[in-house]
């Protein structure tokens, strides 16, 4: 990949965290104000450690960005609490996925009737995300979740992929959604530099149910990181340099999930930025 692409990419990273006990303490110790920190909201914890920790974080001058799903919104009235919260801490980007309680906290099972109502208040945030899936979802066809992502789109502002280790698969989705008319900007979901004892520990931590759940929906994640030269990151950026520099494809960033392995995706980050750099001199 050339060095001025590639650069440009890491330089308009997203960190995904998990709001942990450590979190904070290792956002503030290792990644730069400039990064977009965002925050994802378990359905065994619910929404409060997100909101916390957002709030926190939004204070030491971060730009942060929770996950809202929309699974654990009990009601109308939460959803109004969440919102009121989020505009005073600052908080102007949101992420929108429908999320996995199961069931549902309350009466919105998916994210579209949340994107909609957001509108109805008057669009509180300037920037609102939605998930896009390049890998097939263990619950739902292909063909279904680029309709709904068609039918999110006008409430939303840009779409975030989820992981997706294939470079075929990521160029041939990229492909479809713009086909079919999606044009908001993506960021692009890439594992970081993921150790996998470290990711097995951290899976193991955030509920013996919600393991099961993430585990046995993403079972050949955990094949690709703990098979010897399984995973890098800079190769997967690599082999998909054209898909991701392409014009057409509007790719406007990445989307590092960092699985709270968050001093080792920065160092990998600014190790990969200056070995570009000099390259590129």
């Amino acid at each position: 990949m050339g060095a001025a692409g590639l650069s440009a990419l890491l330089d308009s990273v997203r960190y995904e965290v998990l709001p942990a006990k450590a979190t904070e303490d290792k956002v503030l110790a290792h990644v730069p104000r400039d990064v977009v920190v965002t925050i994802t909201a378990s359905p065994v914890k619910g929404l409060e450690p997100t909101l916390d920790l957002t709030g926190r974080l939004a204070a030491h001058g971060y730009r942060v960005v929770p996950h809202v799903p929309a699974r654990l919104l009990r009601d109308d009235v939460h959803l109004k609490e969440v919102v009121e919260r989020l505009s005073a801490a600052g908080v102007d980007d949101v992420f929108v996925p429908a999320g996995d309680a199961d069931p549902p906290a309350g009466p919105y099972d998916g994210a579209l009737p949340v994107l909609r109502r957001l509108s109805e208040l008057g669009g509180p945030f300037a920037r609102v995300g939605i998930t896009g899936y390049p890998e097939s979802h263990p619950l739902i066809h292909d063909d279904l979740t680029i309709q709904a992502m068609w039918d999110k789109h006008a409430h939303a502002t840009y779409v975030v992929s989820n992981l997706c280790f294939d470079p075929r698969v990521l160029g041939e989705w990229i492909a479809r959604i713009r086909r079919r008319g999606v044009s908001l900007p993506v960021h692009v979901g890439v594992a970081g530099p993921v150790q996998r004892t470290k990711l097995l520990a951290m899976a193991t931590k955030i509920g013996v149910g919600e393991s099961a759940r993430f585990l046995t929906r993403h079972a050949s994640w955990f094949w690709r990181f703990a098979a010897p030269g399984g995973y890098a990151p800079e190769r997967l950026l690599s082999r998909t340099q054209e898909t991701l520099t392409a014009p057409s494809a509007g790719v406007a960033g990445l989307h590092l999930f960092t699985f709270n392995q968050i001093a080792e995706t920065e160092r990998w980050r600014r190790a990969l930025l200056e070995r570009l750099g000099a390259a590129a001199s």
